[in-house]
């Protein structure tokens, strides 16, 4: 028996956002394992790019950002889905539907984009920095800097796409929630 035949409140644009969650999680954990396998293995260790800062800081940074937004941030979006949707009866309908797909694509590629993107460089940027002795490339400051350039313009074209999506989003659940609710005569108002 399906949510909605048992009576529970169910929302289509919520289990779009929960899946996308279920995939950011996936790719976190195959993420994580890469990162913990280059701790213990890597030439140089992951674990000393971090121990380094600098460059590598950006991969921390990186990570983390990708954790909180990807992964928890999806995950939290698909409950203001369910009560737009579900609760506030005020589902997401015709025209109106290009806002969340917007929101969805949009911000899950510009995240996942951008904070793989951090990583990335600070995995490089921490490795030319580390010593020979450890495996990286014992470049100076100045020798970092010119790898680590070409990245800002990328990342912030990528926060760019995610906050696009966002704002987009925002926009739509606002022009749904403002909609007046339709009630039939017989039907009791759902609660605010």
């Amino acid at each position: 028996m399906s949510d909605a035949q048992m009576g529970v409140p169910t929302s289509r644009w919520a289990n779009r956002f929960v899946f996308a969650a279920v995939l950011q999680g996936l790719l976190a954990l195959g993420l994580t394992a890469f990162l913990l396998y280059n701790a213990v293995f890597g030439l140089p260790a992951a674990s000393r790019i971090v121990a380094g800062g600098g460059a590598g800081t950006w991969m921390t940074v990186g990570y983390l950002g990708y954790l909180v937004l990807g992964l928890v941030g999806t995950a939290v979006t698909a409950q203001m889905y369910r009560h737009l949707e579900a609760y506030l009866a005020k589902p997401i309908k015709g025209k109106a539907r290009v806002f969340p797909w917007l929101h969805l694509i949009l911000w899950n590629v510009g995240v996942t984009g951008a904070t793989w993107l951090m990583i990335n460089a600070g995995y490089r940027g921490g490795a030319a920095a580390i010593g020979t002795q450890f495996g990286g490339l014992g470049f100076d400051a100045g020798q970092v800097h010119v790898i680590m350039s070409a990245y800002p313009p990328w990342i912030a074209a990528m926060m760019a796409v995610a906050l696009a999506g966002a704002f987009l989003g925002v926009v739509g659940y606002l022009f749904a929630w403002a909609r007046p609710v339709k009630v039939a005569a017989h039907q009791p108002v759902p609660a605010v």
